[in-house]
Parts: structure tokens; sequence; C-alpha cells
């Protein structure tokens, strides 16, 4: 069988080596091959080459492949489980088990290692789940609460954390939870409405699964409005610049944990218009700390300087000796967008019809990557009071937003004062 490639020697630090299909390949069987490394070939061909035969197999027997098929099962289950949640999928593993296991009682209790193992991920995926529905079944807008119990919201996040650092490390907790329920599969078939070499045939729109892909970019969503909503609520220009520095602290312990998702949704808070237009507000800001985040996060030149932040972190994760060094939490909506524009910019398929293995390794490269990141454990102990608030407290629509800013610091112009009473008018009734 072909052996993967080390994509050191597949890809230069500025991408695809295109020198590649400039050297000798060697042509077998309809697959061609670079430095003993699968480059190219038919469907067919691929097909035909991993069809177990004499050559692979010279000895038919049970004992002799069932621990090839094992392993195959093993890692199957344990790097893309959630395929297994099709009632289709498990009942041919069963199946398929049972015909190993048959007559051996070491295959037999390794077959039920497996299948065990792998129940055990699926119902964990399952609590997980209906964790996030009820936390969605339950999530209400912050201005319908003040006007219906105006006293069951007294605090704010600076009341229940006032350490920037301790949040941050809540933050982290939310994070590589949320991260570690998103399966490889999950970015295959987020893209792919289609068999990815058959433009003719359906394969993926039956069984789309995406929800906790999905469930992380709403994570996002909900940070960044929930800085905006902490920002707008004081009455207080002191307040609001108060609540504004806190966040920057806590942006910048995120940066130094290497969360930068977090980090990215709080000065995408920030930044929202209702925030940014408290001029008043933010004279009184040191703002100094913030201008650097927003340096590091710039997305001139393709995000240079996160992007050289993200290999410097990944760089320390790789020779980190703690839980503490080895943690790096992506920018998520800039990683899905670089492995759409890689699925969609490059062929599937090379002029002459070969599968483009190039592209493959390079997806594989940047979701396997993820998934390393995705499995750290994280090392700081979960405060649950601090959990349950970022998780659950209202949050404002952007339209209260608005109306909290103009409530904060008047409008300026005829459009924001039109806006602002016809924001009075459909969410207070007023006139």
């Amino acid at each position: 069988m072909p052996q993967t490639p080390p994509f050191a020697a597949m890809f230069d630090s500025s991408g695809y080596n295109r020198n590649l299909y400039q050297s000798k390949e060697d042509n077998c069987g309809g697959l061609y091959y670079h430095d003993n490394n699968l480059l190219s070939g038919s469907l067919e061909a691929l097909i035909q080459h991993l069809v177990p035969n004499v050559d692979y197999y010279p000895d038919s027997r049970i004992r002799k492949i069932a621990p090839k098929i094992l392993q195959l099962l093993t890692e199957w289950t344990e790097t893309f489980p959630y395929d297994f949640r099709d009632e289709r999928m498990m009942r041919n593993l069963k199946e398929l088990a049972q015909r190993i296991a048959n007559g051996d009682e070491m295959y037999r209790k390794n077959v039920q290692q497996i299948i065990q193992s792998l129940i055990r991920k699926l119902a964990s995926l399952s609590q997980y789940e209906e964790v996030l529905a009820k936390i969605n079944a339950t999530s209400t807008d912050r201005l319908t609460v003040l006007k219906t119990k105006p006293q069951s919201i007294q605090r704010d996040i600076i009341t229940v954390c006032n350490d920037p650092y301790m949040l941050a490390q809540q933050l982290t907790h939310i994070e590589l939870e949320r991260l570690n329920y998103i399966g490889p599969e999950e970015f295959v078939q987020a893209f792919v409405q289609k068999d990815p070499l058959d433009n003719d045939q359906s394969c993926y729109a039956d069984r789309k699964k995406t929800r906790n892909l999905e469930a992380y970019v709403e994570w996002f969503n909900r940070l960044s409005y929930l800085v905006a909503t902490e920002i707008c609520m004081p009455v207080k220009k002191k307040h609001r610049a108060r609540m504004i520095e806190y966040f920057i602290d806590v942006a910048r312990e995120c940066f130094n944990i290497g969360n930068f998702n977090s980090l990215m949704a709080i000065i995408s808070g920030m930044n929202m218009s209702p925030v940014s237009r408290l001029k008043k507000t933010w004279a009184k800001v040191k703002t100094a700390k913030f201008d650097i985040l927003e340096h590091q996060m710039d997305p001139s030149s393709n995000f240079y300087n996160y992007r050289t932040a993200l290999r410097g972190a990944a760089q320390r994760s790789l020779t980190a000796h703690s839980n503490r060094e080895k943690i790096v939490i992506p920018f998520f909506s800039l990683l899905i967008k670089d492995i759409y524009f890689l699925n969609e910019g490059c062929a599937n398929r090379l002029p002459n019809g070969h599968v483009n293995f190039e592209k493959f390794w390079e997806l594989a490269k940047q979701v396997s990557e993820f998934m390393t990141w995705k499995q750290v454990e994280c090392p700081f102990e979960r405060d649950r009071k601090i959990l349950q608030y970022l998780l659950t407290v209202p949050v404002f629509s952007e339209d209260a937003l608005y109306m909290a800013s103009y409530e904060s610091e008047g409008p300026e112009n005829h459009i924001e004062k039109d806006r602002w009473k016809m924001l009075r008018s459909t969410l207070l009734g007023r006139v």
C-alpha cells in the first residue's frame, strides 16, 4: 500500500511544491508515484489497488488479515466516530466485527473494545448536544428580560468575575469543550453537497450533519454580542469605559494563552457599530493595548500578523511540556474559510482525469492539525458560576444594542435620529 508522505517533503512554506510534477514519475498499473509516494491516478486504478489479492495477502486465512482489518476499524472509529451515527454504518460495522470475532477469543475481545469505545463516544456526543439544545431553548433577548423582570438582571460580567485572566481561562474551557466535539467529517459535509469525484452522484445530501461545527460558530457570535451588551448596558460613561478596558485585558490574556477565537470574538464585539460609535466613552479609554491587539488580528494581507502568531503558538505546542503550552485555538471562521477556498479553488481531478492527491494531502494536513489542537485537555480549573453566566446570560439583539447605544450617547445625525425613533417605537412602544 502507498504510504502517506511527510508533508514537509511535499509542501514548502509558501504552499504547494510546484516542482512536484516536473520530477520523474513511476507508472504502476495506472497509479503514478513520486519518491514512493502516490501522486495521482484514476479512481478505477485506485479502487483496484485497494482490493486485497494474493499479492497483498498471500495467506487468505482470516488469521492473516484480521489484524489489519482490526487496525483499520480502530483508526476509523477513533478518528471518524460520527460516521457511525448512521444506523446503516453501525449495522455494517457489527456484522463485519462478528465475522472477524468468530472462532478467536482474542479477536472477540478486541472487537468488543472497539464497539464499546465507539458507543461511549457517541453517547457523550448525544449528551453534549442535549445540553446545547437546553441552553439554546432557554436563550432570551436581554431587552425582553429587562422589560418583564428588570430585577433579575442586577449583575454584569465584572461583578461575576473581576479578574480578566480568570475570565480568559473560562472562555478557553468553553472553546476547547466545543472544539472537542467537532468531528473532522463535519468539515467535509460542510462543503461537499455531492460526491467530490462525481458531479452527477449525490452522496451527502441525505445525511449532512454539521451541528457541532455550526454550534461553535454560534458561540463566537454569542460572545461578540455578549461583549457589546456588557459595554452598552451601563448608564454611566465611566462604567462603560471601565468595561471596555476590562475586555481589552481579557482579550490580551486570551492572546497569551493561545485562544485566538475568543480574542477575535471580543475584538469583533468591541468593533460593532453600537459600541464603536460611543465616542465620549472611548475618549476615556486607554486604547494603546487595544491598538496592539487589533494590529495582531488585522485582516490585511490575508491576516498575515495573525497567521504569524498562530504559527508561533503551533510551534510552542509541538515542543510543549504541559497542556498549558499546548493550547492552540485558531480563529475558527478563518480556518473554515481557508479550507473552503482550498476545496473550491483546486480541482478534484487533474486534466488527465486522475485524482488530485496533492489537493487532498493539503486538506488532510489542515484538518489533521486542527484535530491535534482540539484534543488538548484544558489545564485551568473550572468555575461553574462564571461558565453559567457566559453561556446563559441574556444578550441584546442588534436592534437592542443600537437603542442602548443611542440612549447612552444620543444620535449624531438625521439617520441615527430616525433609527432611534423607530427602535423606541418598535422595541419599547414609545413615540
